[in-house]
């Protein structure tokens, strides 16, 4: 298995070693081939191999460290692209468990009903939401290298072709972790760019085939207004903990996404002008073609004049008199097509007019549509403010029942609310990021988060302040409900609000509410957060049902199993019933984006994967489960969330552990990304963002919050449930799921290597602790073997082991490197060759995890 990637990964070192070798002399490749030799010893059990390598480089010097470790990063970085580009040819296909998604869903629908498959079709909708990464580490200039990459291996010669060697060596002598932190802009850019590169492709080819299942199963095409994936964006409107996002930021972001879209737009129009040379056409469109050009290039030269005027005028900062809806672009594709269909040009009418309709249609005017999201304690302060200055009392005393009272009788007021003074810097902003966005067109935005949500007062504040700052639409708001109590009190509020008539009526039957991963995961643990998540689904289903109002979720997921993520269409076959009817709404985040979308056909069989999982639960929803295996993960997930918070709460040296065991310390200082490390700079483990937590705990192996609390709740209630938790297994698809990611974090993770990190950073007061967590580790995974029946972890997905053993090698330098820059910075702190050289592992590790946070 695996042999053409280690085949291809084989030459692609033997070409950056050449690279090497050019650079920094011939006998760098021999340093570098018995460090990874050592590594290789190391993986196999080898220890006095880990005494040599840990010599070798404590007696290196910065340079000498940074060389290996850019050596190792970039080799990483160069066996995904091998990966990447085998599993989306048809060799690399068929050694996947599901290949060809779409094919094997229709195999399983064939004979379905026409109209159950389209009312499926109608309730398809996938929204992709790009998210920026505090930890995001590989630079653009470097994801544009490696799909080229990708596309000379494609090709399939041997030996690699002389582009490869240019590239690899243009890689090498790049400077691969950028010097100055990112602005928002920069990293809004960035996801504008993932569209450009890959989504803008893949996304016609996607629904074509998607056409063709819907052709092969009822012998109809898709209906031309069927929208299957549009996309949206939190980078440079997240501004939650992240004040460098401010109203002139995020303005700047929509008008740069706009510029983008109508570029890509032109070149497009552009190749169409060419393609519609015919003059059989309807009678309005010949009419029409007063300069006798063509029927159909006399609408495309308008179309191209007007997108050349709006790029010229985005260009200078200038709106008014831009391109300013998709109707604008829409309209006269249509009449196009529809003229192509009716004099019989069919071919033509279902090619690349059809596909540019479909692309207008999922990005629209902007690529992306821009999410405003912010801290309801933001909203809170604002409304305080204005409260105080308008002499009515102290908003931050009030109950619950004055605030929502109070915010009704306002909301329902005709009257101006602001009065003129002089706000606090923090309110201004608020209230300058709602005018801005009211001043917007509609279609560049997509949906307003409230993050750490518990209350009817968190959205009917949101609802206040748009009103208040002019508005002239509802955009949709979103409550972020994270905690663990926030969950399970998530039915309550949301039926609380849509018992008030006016917001019910403002919702227009349809609602969205967010589910908070990756802090419900990091207060409560793994196991407890997701059964938490899957019964606030269920019960937000049952209560959306009774107000008749569609229930549209966004999960906010993150790349790592910690925070949600994991194998797609495993994910989405495992949500509860009834939670798929609004469409899916997920983020994207950080280097996901590129692992899942980062190619044009990676990024298609994303997107079948996605498709497929919701089609499919959509036609034959998920079992309902019965009773028995509710209080059997009732008691699983209490005594989780107990073993969980025994240590994040309880033991009194676990912050301090933490804290020496990982880089956190380290990674809040390194420009990394623009969002900060914490919430607020004063705070603990706490105010730590989730995917830093996560990000830490991933880079020493020990993977901690992915795993805690999950294995000893499985032991403890296996013995007098096995045949419950086996029936379980083989027929929930939740609980299926939760296991077989928590199985790869089991593969991710490395008590050895964790071993390293303690022995050389943590003081020894401190490393019994570890000692217990990594024998609990240990303890856990077996568990969870003796539940799969298993002798060893992934037995039964050889592919991704072998995918995971291709790199171990070349990642355990790269931890002895880091602990070693650990080391040095902990003596001398801001060594920037240090500090170099501790980016560049982490970079690689994230690499070779093949996740960051």
């Amino acid at each position: 298995m695996l042999e053409t990637i280690s085949n291809n990964v084989r030459a692609l070192g033997e070409v950056l070693g050449q690279t090497i070798a050019e650079d920094k002399g011939d006998g760098w490749v021999d340093k570098i081939e018995g460090v990874r030799l050592l590594g290789k010893r190391i993986v196999a059990g080898e220890n006095h191999a880990v005494e040599d390598l840990q010599t070798i480089f404590a007696n290196s010097t910065e340079q000498d460290l940074l060389i290996h470790a850019r050596a190792f990063s970039q080799f990483l970085n160069l066996a995904n692209v091998a990966e990447q580009q085998h599993t989306t040819s048809e060799q690399g296909l068929a050694e996947l468990d599901l290949p060809h998604p779409l094919d094997s869903l229709s195999e399983k629908l064939t004979g379905i009903d026409a109209n159950a498959f389209k009312q499926a079709l109608k309730k398809l909708h996938i929204e992709l939401v790009l998210t920026a990464h505090p930890t995001e580490v590989n630079r653009r200039t470097f994801i544009h290298k490696y799909n080229e990459v990708a596309d000379e291996l494609s090709k399939g010669e041997a030996p690699l072709s002389g582009r490869v060697q240019e590239i690899i060596e243009q890689a090498w002598h790049t400077n691969e972790i950028r010097q100055q932190r990112p602005t928002p802009l920069d990293e809004s850019r960035w996801g504008l760019h993932a569209i450009t590169d890959s989504l803008w492709h893949a996304v016609p080819q996607f629904v074509r085939e998607l056409d063709e299942l819907s052709q092969t199963l009822i012998g109809e095409s898709l209906a031309e207004d069927i929208v299957p994936i549009t996309m949206a964006s939190w980078m440079a409107g997240d501004r939650d903990g992240n004040p460098f996002v401010t109203a002139k930021l995020s303005k700047q972001a929509i008008l740069q996404a706009r510029l983008i879209a109508a570029e890509l737009y032109l070149t497009d129009f552009e190749s169409l002008y060419l393609e519609l040379s015919m003059h059989k056409a309807t009678d309005d469109l010949i009419e029409a073609d007063i300069n006798n050009i063509g029927p159909y290039r006399a609408v495309i030269t308008q179309l191209i004049s007007e997108l050349k005027d709006s790029i010229a005028l985005l260009r200078d900062g200038k709106t008014k008199g831009a391109i300013s809806s998709s109707e604008d672009l829409l309209t006269p594709l249509k009449a196009c097509r529809n003229s192509l269909l009716a004099v019989g040009l069919t071919r033509v009418a279902n090619s690349q007019v059809l596909d540019l309709i479909r692309k207008v249609q999922c990005f629209g005017i902007s690529l992306v549509k821009l999410d405003i999201r912010q801290h309801s304690e933001r909203h809170d302060e604002a409304i305080g403010e204005i409260v105080s200055a308008l002499d009515l009392g102290d908003y931050a005393t009030w109950d619950e029942a004055r605030r929502v009272e109070f915010l009704l009788g306002e909301i329902n007021n005709p009257r101006p609310l602001l009065p003129r003074v002089t706000w606090s810097e923090n309110t201004q902003e608020v209230l300058d990021t709602f005018a801005m966005v009211a001043k917007q067109p509609r279609e560049v935005l997509g949906i307003y988060i409230i993050s750490m949500a518990s209350k009817v007062s968190d959205v009917l504040a949101v609802n206040l302040l748009m009103k208040a700052t002019g508005f002239s639409w509802d955009m949709p708001i979103a409550p972020l409900f994270e905690t663990l109590d926030d969950l399970n009190n998530a039915p309550k509020v949301m039926g609380d609000l849509l018992n008030i008539k006016q917001y019910l009526t403002r919702c227009n039957k349809q609602q969205y509410v967010m589910i908070g991963y990756s802090d419900s995961a990091k207060d409560a643990g793994v196991l407890a957060a997701t059964w938490a998540q899957y019964q606030a689904q269920e019960a937000l289903v049952q209560v959306f049902k009774q107000f008749e109002v569609e229930l549209k979720l966004f999960h906010g997921r993150g790349g790592t199993i910690g925070r949600g993520g994991g194998p797609a269409h495993d994910a989405i076959a495992s949500q509860p019933p009834g939670t798929l009817d609004g469409g899916l709404r997920v983020t994207e985040q950080g280097e996901t984006i590129r692992y899942k979308f980062g190619l044009p056909n990676l990024a298609v069989r994303s997107l079948h994967l996605y498709a497929s999982a919701i089609l499919e639960s959509l036609i034959h929803p998920q079992p309902v489960p019965p009773a028995s295996w509710r209080e059997l993960m009732n008691n699983m997930a209490s005594l989780s969330c107990e073993i969980y918070r025994g240590y994040i709460r309880e033991e009194p040296n676990f912050v301090r552990y933490f804290r020496q065991a990982t880089p956190e310390q380290e990674l809040s200082s390194l420009p990394l990304g623009s969002r900060p490390s914490k919430r607020r700079s004063d705070g603990g483990i706490e105010s730590l963002r989730a995917i830093p937590w996560i990000f830490a705990w991933s880079q020493n192996r020990l993977v901690l919050p992915s795993w805690l609390g999950l294995g000893q709740a499985i032991k403890a209630f296996y013995q007098e449930n096995a045949a419950l938790m086996n029936e379980m297994l083989e027929n929930w698809p939740y609980f299926k799921a939760r296991i077989s990611l928590t199985e790869m974090v089991y593969l991710k993770s490395d008590p050895q290597l964790s071993a390293l990190y303690d022995a050389a950073l943590v003081e020894p007061e401190l490393q019994g602790l570890g000692e217990q967590l990594r024998s609990q580790l240990q303890q856990d995974e077996q568990a969870v073997l003796t539940l799969l029946n298993q002798a060893h972890t992934l037995e039964s997905d050889p592919w991704n082991l072998s995918s995971f053993r291709l790199r171990q090698p070349y990642l355990v330098p790269l931890h002895l490197l880091q602990i070693e820059a650990l080391k040095r910075l902990r003596n001398k702190p801001e060594h920037p060759e240090s500090e170099q050289v501790l980016m560049v592992t982490m970079a690689g590790i994230a690499t070779g995890m093949r996740n960051t946070g």
